[in-house]
Order: C-alpha cells, then structure tokens, then sequence
C-alpha cells in the first residue's frame, strides 16, 4: 500500500444516493491516472446516501487499497461534506470532482500537468450546459451578486471541479469556515489559477439530488460567506442620509431667510438624521461582527506566494 507521505495525487468524489455511479466513475479516474506514473488514491465521501453506494465502495476498497471511504452519520449538506474530503486527502495535489460523470474525467490528466508545471490551482469552466430555465435564472443571479458585492471575484461557470496543491488545501483549512464556499476560497488565497474550459454533459446515471432550495441555499452562503463587505453597507446609506440631512438644513435657512415656510425642512431634516443615526449603528454593529468573524475564521494578514534570498534560518 502506498505511504500517505507518496500519494501525489488524491481524487476526492463526493456522493449522495450514487450507487450506479460509483463503481463507474472510480474506473474511469484510474484509467486516466495510471497511465501517468503518478501515486494517487481516490477518496469517496458519503452524505449518508439511503441506497447501496457505502456497500459497494466498501467492496471496492476491499478490493483496490487505493480507493478509500468516508461515510457521514448524516446529511451535511453540499459545502461541508465534499470540503471535509479535500481536508482529509493526504496527496501532494488534491482533485475534487462528482460522482455523476458531469466533471469529465479525461480532464485529469491534463488538471495534473498544469499542476506538474507549477500552477497551484486549475480548473474546469464549463462553455454550456443544457439547464432549465429557473437554474439557469438562479445562476445569472448568483454570478451577478457575486460580482457586484462579493469581496473576491468568483470564476463564472466553475463548479468546484479542479486540481488544487497542498499549500492551498492547507491554507484554506487554516481559515476554519463553518460553511466553506470552497470556490470562492480558491479566488481567495490569490494563488495562481488557470482555467480549462469544456462541455458539460448531462447525467448518464441516476437522478440529480438539486433542487430550487438546495441550489438557493448554496446561493446564499456562497454570498453570505464571500460578501462580508455588505455589512459595511449600512455605513455609506448614513453618510449619505446625513448629506441629505444637511442639504435639508440648508434648505430650511434659505426658506427662513425668503420669508417662506420652514416647517417641512426642519421635519424632514430630522427624520432624515434619524434614519442617518439608525444606519450608521447597524454599519458600526455590522463591521464588528465582520472583524468578530475575521478573528475566528484565523484569517491571516496574508498568504505569501514565494520568498526570495531568505535562508533557511531566517526565522
């Protein structure tokens, strides 16, 4: 059995509910694998499926020591689960892909020569994918939110499905997320990253477990958790009802001055102030509860990408 310390590359395939793939896709990754001359071992982690797939992952690790299993106790859901995977792979270089032969792999060995060439992390965009409407609807909005108020650009049309290097597992599994949008925290380690584009295709096997809630709420901790500069927002809406406030001020001098009435100045100046002062605490509260969640995610000041003419006893 190869060392944990030799694998240069683990294939991590979450599964829910996906005993007709299972088998089929664990061949497929080792028939574009072996070929390369690299160690790697395939890691299936189970959301505690109702079917058969545990039983016939267990035969297959019976039978090929180089597949291996986690099974869940429950449902964690579609962040928690497959990210737990990556954490637990020991390769030099991690592969996340489905179960469902949507994430091609004949796109491995190409994922694993970028990364032999030194690029941290690669990944696989997808040019189309035949969708229904309400899907295709959910994700023009989810990229279009990402865009606009996201702290880091997310990759349109990147699933998760890549190759990414131990340095980068290892500094996103430092930042401890509760609910990790392992996408955008691939953007967000500012590590160097390619993309391959290529055709989705559709399920060969078995049903699609996504829903329109599973989809939105995968949609909304994406945002919550990449968003953090919204909770700013409130601070600008103040500055901006207290400019309000004071053009209304002035408003008032000027109607006192022409002999005009200024009772609907002033009233409107401080219900405007009001509003000023609300926004302006819900922005002070907000940004705390941002650096609160900066302080336990262990977020660090930053993540170096190289040193140069620093020895080893440098400190």
């Amino acid at each position: 059995m190869t060392k944990s310390a030799d694998i240069d590359v683990s294939v991590v395939i979450p599964c829910y509910n996906e005993e007709m793939n299972a088998g089929p896709i664990a061949e497929a990754v080792i028939a574009q694998l072996e070929p390369m001359g690299v160690s790697f071992d395939i890691i299936f982690i189970d959301n505690h499926s109702t079917d058969n797939t545990v039983g016939i992952i267990k035969a297959m690790c019976m039978r090929d020591p180089r597949i291996r299993l986690i099974a869940n106790t429950r449902n964690f859901g579609q962040m928690r689960s497959p990210t737990h995977g990556i954490y637990a792979a020991r390769g030099r270089a991690v592969i996340g892909m489905c179960a469902d032969f949507q994430d091609s792999p004949e796109l491995l060995p190409h994922f694993v020569r970028r990364w032999q060439a030194g690029v941290d992390i690669v990944l696989g965009v997808r040019e189309r994918e035949k969708s229904g409407l309400m899907l295709t609807a959910i994700r023009a909005l989810s990229y279009w939110l990402a865009k606009n108020f996201g702290d880091f650009q997310t990759i349109p049309n990147a699933t998760g499905f890549g190759l990414y290097s131990r340095r980068v597992v290892d500094a996103i599994k430092a930042l401890n997320e509760p609910e990790p949008f392992y996408r955008g925290l691939l953007v967000e380690t500012g590590f160097p990253l390619e993309t391959i584009n290529y055709v989705r295709p559709p399920r060969t096997r078995g049903k699609s477990k996504n829903n329109f809630f599973t989809l939105l709420d995968f949609a909304i901790a994406g945002l919550t958790g990449s968003s953090k500069r919204l909770l700013r927002a409130p601070l600008y809406l103040s500055v901006l009802g207290a400019v309000v406030s004071l053009l209304m001020l002035m408003g008032a001098g000027i109607a006192f001055f022409t002999g005009r009435p200024i009772a609907g100045w002033l009233i409107g100046m401080v219900l405007q102030a009001q509003f000023a002062l609300i926004f302006g605490f819900m922005g002070l509260m907000g940004d705390h509860i941002r650096q609160i969640s900066e302080r336990t995610r262990g977020t660090p000041l930053v993540l170096e990408r190289e040193r140069v003419n620093f020895p080893e006893d440098y400190g």
